[in-house]
């Protein structure tokens, strides 16, 4: 991908351990990126100065595990490398804009993998990647002998009963960007649904 003057994450689903937070921290550190964090009953926020620019990382504490939270704008390259890293080593869900000149790169990213691609240039878009979906018979064994699965369903409930709610904003604000947006991310839960329930 073509470097890119903005890169916009959204819809994330990224879980984390304490020791994760504070490898990214280190990392951060060693990179020259000065930064703070502070740290409450609920959240862990992890501020880091980009030039003028204050960006912070929210971290929602759930029982023993931390859950990124929010939408983030990022206009530092080696940053973005490092959010693109954890969606990768957290193997989780994002939805990833990359702004560059008149064009609009959107990525949708489930298990830490991209699974879409889609250039955007005013009105027209194409689909540049599209992952085909492939469950092997070793994966189906692992899912029917794991219980994850049942505790996956369950959160994913929940999930697309956001995503309907976000859904139904960005239709009531006739914001045409952003209903696209929930209704190729609730397209994704319903493909990750199938998988769980077969």
């Amino acid at each position: 991908m073509n470097r890119s003057d903005e890169v916009e994450y959204c819809n994330l689903e990224l879980r984390f351990d304490r020791r994760q937070i504070q490898n990214l921290i280190r990392d951060l550190i060693q990179e020259g990126y000065s930064l703070y964090w502070s740290e409450n009953e609920s959240l862990f926020i992890v501020s880091i100065r980009t030039g003028r620019k204050l960006v912070k990382l929210r971290f929602q504490r759930i029982h023993h595990r931390y859950k990124i939270v929010g939408d983030y704008t990022i206009r530092d390259e080696k940053l973005s490398e490092f959010m693109e890293k954890m969606i990768g080593d957290s193997r989780g869900h994002a939805v990833v804009k990359r702004f560059k000149d008149r064009h609009v790169f959107v990525e949708n990213i489930m298990f830490g993998e991209r699974i879409r691609l889609v250039e955007i240039c005013g009105p027209d878009q194409r689909v540049l990647y599209q992952k085909r979906p492939a469950v092997t018979a070793e994966q189906m064994m692992e899912t029917f002998m794991s219980t994850q699965a049942e505790e996956r369903i369950e959160v994913l409930r929940m999930e697309v009963d956001y995503a309907l709610a976000e859904l139904h904003e960005a239709i009531a604000e006739e914001d045409s960007v952003k209903t696209k947006c929930c209704k190729e991310r609730l397209n994704a839960m319903r493909t990750e649904m199938l998988q769980l329930e077969w």
